[in-house]
């Protein structure tokens, strides 16, 4: 006899899956919608997927909770992290802000290159090869290369520049944008 209604149990949430809604992972069945990496939430396919015990997580939160640990391991932005090491014990000197405005005097080439790497426009740090990010003509770490009013991550097309600083259009928009009757 047909079993009318029924269906495979979400992984997630233990409700009916349908076919018409079905990933089926790890001999397991899923909502779309239910489909999602245990820490940050990121929706799922087959390509982002990665499974430890009975928990799936995108290939970057795996990596961080499960992978090795310790120099020279990561591949990548994404794996770095900003952990300070509160966690063994160790005391940060200072937690800087985290969205200071511009802050280098100099963006003089020669001078940058004279004093050794050059300087992200951000921060003030040296900027290496591997983690420079050129924007609005001026290098920036990875890290360092986002929106100075809301802090989002900034691409080459996402990036708006004003009196040396760089912001996302959204932010410049209702910033610097026209004010005023008709407008926003």
């Amino acid at each position: 006899m047909p079993n009318w209604g029924g269906g495979n149990k979400c992984g997630a949430c233990g409700r009916t899956v349908y076919h018409a809604e079905e990933v089926q992972c790890d001999g397991r069945s899923f909502h779309r919608c239910c489909f999602l990496c245990m820490v940050c939430r990121k929706n799922l396919d087959s390509t982002t997927v990665a499974i430890h015990d009975a928990e799936v997580y995108c290939k970057s939160c795996y990596g961080k909770k499960y992978g090795p640990k310790g120099y020279g391991y990561g591949q990548g932005a994404g794996t770095l992290n900003m952990d300070r090491g509160e966690r063994l014990g160790i005391k940060p000197e200072s937690t800087p802000s985290p969205h200071r405005p511009t802050t280098n005097p100099n963006t003089s080439k020669f001078a940058q290159k004279f004093v050794g790497a050059e300087k992200c426009s951000r921060c003030g740090d040296s900027v290496y090869a591997a983690e420079k990010v050129i924007g609005a003509g001026k290098p920036w770490h990875k890290n360092c290369f986002r929106c100075a009013k809301c802090g989002k991550s900034l691409e080459s097309t996402t990036l708006t520049e004003k009196e040396g600083e760089i912001y996302c259009k959204g932010c410049y928009a209702k910033n610097f944008g026209p004010k005023g009757f008709g407008y926003g």
